[in-house]
């Protein structure tokens, strides 16, 4: 049974969620991401290399938004050929936030995005814009 009567949904689909989203955060998800990224630091891009840098952002931002994804369609009782196309939907979403995040911090001001810009390149962030 996907969802009870009641509107309430299955313990089944509730420990699914949880262990879902345990994954987009523990030691194989955003942890190794965060891990990766600090280690990251101060390395020469063209060194790092691209693979690296698209490696954090899967382990992060990519594996947060897949996680929100799926944890709707597992909530709302979708099948999981859904949940696998969401998946690879928000995995590419996520990717393409950071692509458009980088470029954004060299191209605009402060004031245009409401945030303080130009703070990777001085902590010596991996991004795109440096490996380019």
């Amino acid at each position: 049974m996907t969802v009870v009567s009641s509107g309430l949904v299955s313990p089944e689909r509730t420990v699914r969620a949880v262990i879902e989203l345990a994954k987009a955060i523990g030691t194989k998800g955003l942890v190794a991401g965060q891990v990766i990224d600090l280690s990251s630091e101060g390395l020469n891009p063209e060194v790092a290399g691209i693979e690296r840098l698209e490696f954090i952002h899967l382990h992060k931002t990519a594996a947060l938004l897949e996680a929100a994804a799926v944890i709707g369609v597992i909530m709302g009782g979708g099948t999981d050929e859904e949940m696998e196309k969401l998946r690879k939907y928000a995995r590419c979403i996520g990717l393409l936030f950071q692509v458009v995040d980088d470029i954004l911090d060299v191209t605009k001001s402060t004031e245009e995005l409401g945030k303080i810009t130009g703070k990777d390149a001085i902590a010596g962030k991996l991004t795109y814009e440096a490996c380019l």
